[in-house]
């Protein structure tokens, strides 16, 4: 039988009150905000994990607190304390207070501590209760406990814990359970088949492997479906991957062009197609049939993408002479110009809480990532090289963003935030890897 681990709340020597309140403050105190201008920065510590008897955990409990550490080097906002500062280590002599001495962590500079408990060893199957302090106060914050954990379970333990200390800590855990969709080069010159893998680098996975160049995926919002667009020798298709059957459709449109296709959040699919003189931008119905125009004139109208109500959608048009970005409130029909500076902008990727548009533009020195503020009317530039930096798409937190840059020589997929800062790598193996979108992790 397959092991599952369960996550629940744990019952400490308090009363279920008392417990309610004392996490309640804490949350309230220890809460960042990533979304300000002046993004705060917690710094983090943690104890070595602990077996019965407060004994090193040397087996699992290692290998967790290595995920652990792996994964909250993805978040900007947290900075790990270095054991080596920690006034006689990080060993404590129990991971529930009073054993826990908060005073050697305050001192190093950590502001929250981690302790990791595994109460009957930390062999496969056993249990594991990691618990989230205020160094301060000692104040509890929050704790999980996940029992029946085996070796391979180990990296998605570390995700949903991560997943709750982000979200005590912002509001939002996201990031550590969703995955992206992207294009991988293959063998050959024109192979590109869609891959996934989540944010961190882990799960990577080939989803498609069909003759011709796959590009643009996109995830809707169930997680069953990737769409794409598909290049073979013969046409231009939409392609379409089930997840429940892991079988690849594709679906030809008159005029066999099909150009950047991206689900709304009613899991309906918007899409560029060429019926004319010129591509325009439609909206499939759930069995993928063309239903109505979303956008029109004359001009090419490519790469929609939307917010999560789906009222508003971002795209690219040439109707001023040169691609630019424009936002088009679906409920009014009005169009909105984005981009104002530049020549040449393309690929647009609105965040999902409607604020802001990320999108491409090429510059004297490449092509650089900028954020326009839909609410201030502030545009920012987020991405520095070297190399391009191309493909912005937001993730559903709407503060991180994935791009494509080559700046280490081969195209490979990057992470920043809404406000700029360093780019760290997604590891997605050899080959070209591009076209990230982000997508939610199926329940």
């Amino acid at each position: 039988m397959k092991h599952v681990f369960f996550s629940r709340v744990l019952t400490l020597a308090l009363c279920v009150a008392a417990l309610c309140a004392l996490a309640g403050r804490a949350e309230a105190a220890m809460r960042v905000n990533i979304y300000g201008p002046a993004e705060n920065v917690v710094k983090l510590a943690l104890a070595a994990p602990l077996g019965p008897n407060a004994q090193p955990a040397t087996g699992l409990g290692a290998e967790l607190a290595r995920a652990i550490r792996e994964d909250l080097s993805f978040l900007p906002f947290v900075r790990l304390t270095d054991p080596r500062a920690i006034l006689n280590g990080d060993k404590l002599n129990g991971y529930q207070p009073p054993n826990i001495d908060f005073k050697r962590f305050q001192l190093a500079g950590a502001d929250m501590l981690i302790t990791a408990g595994w109460p009957r060893g930390d062999k496969e199957g056993s249990t594991v209760e990691l618990r989230l302090y205020e160094t301060s106060s000692g104040q509890f914050v929050f704790g999980n406990s996940y029992s029946g954990v085996v070796r391979k379970e180990i990296n998605e333990v570390a995700d949903r814990f991560c997943a709750d200390l982000m979200k005590a800590l912002t509001g939002h855990g996201d990031f550590f359970l969703s995955t992206l969709a992207f294009v991988k080069t293959g063998s050959g010159k024109y192979k590109r088949d869609v891959w996934t893998v989540k944010p961190t680098g882990r799960n990577l996975r080939k989803i498609t492997d069909i003759p011709g160049q796959a590009m643009s995926p996109s995830w809707s919002m169930d997680g069953r479906f990737v769409v794409f667009g598909h290049l073979d020798d013969r046409s231009h298709a939409l392609g379409v991957w089930d997840r429940l059957t892991n079988r690849v459709q594709r679906i030809r449109f008159p005029g066999n062009t099909v150009i950047g296709p991206v689900f709304m959040p009613d899991n309906k699919v918007a899409v560029s197609l060429s019926t004319g003189k010129y591509p325009d931008i439609y909206l499939l119905n759930h069995a993928f049939q063309k239903e109505r125009a979303l956008e029109e004139s004359p001009a090419i109208n490519v790469s929609p993408t939307f917010d999560a109500t789906g009222t508003k959608m971002a795209f690219t048009s040439s109707r001023m002479g040169s691609p630019q970005i424009f936002v088009k409130d679906l409920k009014t029909g009005t169009v909105t110009r984005v981009s104002r500076q530049g020549s040449y902008n393309t690929e647009p990727s609105i965040s999902p809480d409607g604020t802001l548009v990320a999108f491409s533009r090429l510059t004297d020195s490449g092509h650089r990532i900028f954020v326009q503020d839909m609410l201030t009317g502030v545009e920012r530039q987020v991405t520095f090289g070297p190399g391009s930096d191309e493909q912005p798409a937001f993730a559903p937190d709407s503060y991180f963003l994935a791009f494509t840059s080559n700046r280490s020589g081969s195209r490979q997929i990057y992470l920043i935030t809404r406000h700029g800062g360093d780019a760290k790598k997604v590891p997605t193996g050899s080959g070209d890897a591009s076209f990230p979108r982000w997508g939610a992790i199926p329940k």
